[in-house]
C-alpha cells in the first residue's frame, strides 16, 4: 500500500466510524452507566470482530460468510437476546455502589461480548469491507503485509473514534449527581433492550 492509499483509507474509516451507529450507542452506553473502562472493553470487543470481517472479507473469503450463514444468525440471536439482558439488568438495579471486584469484572467481560456481538451479528460487513476495500487496494496483489497494515488502520481510526465516544460519555456521567443515577440505568437499560431487539429483527 502506497502512503496515499493508508492515509485516504485512514481517514475513510474515521469518518465512518464517528457515523452514530448502533456500536457507537453500546459504547456510549456501557460507558455512561459504569466508566470509562467499559467503552473500552466494548471497544475491544467491536475491534475483534471487525478485524475477524477484514481478513475474511480480504482473502477471498466471502464463501465461508455464506457458509456460516445459520452460525451468523445464531450470533445475531445470541447477541440481541444477551444485550436484552443487560438491559433487564439495569432496569432491576438499585443501586451502583454495591459493585465489587468480582462484579467488576465479570462486568467487563460483559462489556467485551457486547461489542463483539453487535459487530459478528452484521454479516453483511463482511460484503461491506468487500465493496470498500478495492478502492484502496488491489486485493488480488494483497500480501500479509498489507492486511496487517489495514487491521493496523482499522485499529487506530474506528478504535480512537469509538474511545473518543467513551470518553465523552464518561465525562458526561461523572456530571450527573447521585440522585439520577437510578434514572440513568432505566435510561441505559432501556437503550440496551432497544438495541437488542434492533439486533434481533435486522434483516
Amino acid at each position: 500500500m502506497s502512503f496515499s492509499s493508508i492515509v485516504a483509507l485512514f481517514t475513510a474509516m474515521v469518518v465512518l466510524a464517528a457515523i452514530p451507529s448502533v456500536s457507537v450507542l453500546a459504547v456510549s452506553t456501557r460507558s455512561a452507566t459504569f466508566g470509562f473502562i467499559h467503552g473500552v472493553f466494548t471497544t475491544l470487543g467491536i475491534l475483534l470482530g471487525d478485524i475477524i470481517f477484514i481478513i475474511i472479507a480480504i482473502w477471498g473469503l466471502s464463501f465461508l460468510a455464506e457458509t456460516m450463514g445459520s452460525l451468523f444468525v445464531l450470533i445475531k440471536y445470541f447477541g440481541g437476546a444477551y444485550l436484552i439482558f443487560l438491559g433487564i439488568g439495569l432496569l432491576r438495579a438499585k443501586s451502583r455502589d454495591v459493585e465489587t471486584g468480582e462484579v467488576v469484572q465479570s462486568s467487563l467481560f460483559s462489556s467485551f461480548l457486547t461489542g463483539l456481538l453487535i459487530t459478528l451479528g452484521d454479516q453483511k460487513a463482511t460484503l461491506f469491507y468487500l465493496g470498500f476495500f478495492p478502492a484502496f487496494v488491489d486485493l488480488s496483489r494483497i500480501s500479509w503485509w498489507d492486511t496487517g497494515v489495514i487491521i493496523a488502520i482499522a485499529t487506530l481510526a474506528v478504535g480512537s473514534v469509538k474511545l473518543g465516544y467513551a470518553l465523552m460519555a464518561d465525562r458526561a456521567r461523572l456530571l450527573i449527581s447521585g440522585r439520577i443515577t437510578k434514572g440513568l440505568n432505566i435510561a441505559a437499560g432501556c437503550v440496551m433492550i432497544a438495541v437488542g431487539i434492533f439486533l434481533i429483527i435486522r434483516t
